[in-house]
């Protein structure tokens, strides 16, 4: 596990080294489904390779993203549904190949009383993460479909280093809380006005 490596968890070594010693490795291919909605948290996640998404269902099925999760990152969600017993209410997916690092519920206690780092790292994520749910909310409410289509695309590239973004329109969809239609007739809206170019399962950022 190489928590060494990872820039965005900036602890000490003490601590780092106390998280391999309690927590325990599980690897994910893309598209694994890592948590469900309902199902008790048992430990607290931190992603050490890869990214997951957290995303929200309503109960006719559709789905919206709430946030990604990347490497050196934990899902607060879980973090407070574990410490109060609680079931969660999202579920997260592997976005890639990833690889995550759990810690124990139990266990939490000992890093909170003896490592004031390990809750200032809740904290920095916390804020994190309640920031990119006022985006979502602010998107919902205030921007045209097209304008948050246009945005994902451009921030998906940007953490996969990449201009070609490999995903269904169906994903692209999901993700966005629309109709599979809507999606694809925003999509060639957007390449016709040179936004975009759009292939098989892909789609390319001009």
């Amino acid at each position: 596990m190489e928590l060494n490596t990872i820039s965005e968890f900036k602890s000490s070594q003490e601590l780092k080294d106390k998280l391999s010693e309690i927590g325990f490795i599980k690897t994910y291919a893309e598209g694994d489904i890592i948590l469900n909605e309902n199902a008790y948290i048992k430990a607290i996640p931190i992603v050490t390779k890869g990214n997951i998404r957290v995303m929200r269902t309503d109960d006719d099925g559709r789905e919206i993203l709430l946030y990604y999760i990347n490497a050196g990152e934990s899902c607060i969600m879980s973090f407070l549904g574990g410490m109060h017993q609680d079931t969660s209410k999202v579920v997260v997916i592997a976005d890639e190949a990833t690889e995550i690092l759990f810690i124990p519920i139990d266990k939490v206690g000992i890093l909170i009383r003896e490592y004031p780092e390990w809750l200032d790292y809740i904290f920095r994520l916390y804020h994190k993460r309640f920031e990119e749910l006022l985006d979502v909310v602010n998107a919902i409410a205030f921007k045209k479909l097209d304008e948050r289509l246009l945005s994902y695309i451009r921030k998906k590239c940007e953490m996969t280093k990449s201009k070609t973004l490999y995903v269904t329109h169906e994903q692209l969809a999901n993700e966005l809380g629309t109709a599979r239609v809507v999606a694809s007739r925003l999509l060639k809206q957007m390449e016709d006005e040179g936004f975009v170019k759009l292939g098989r399962n892909k789609i390319t950022l001009l």
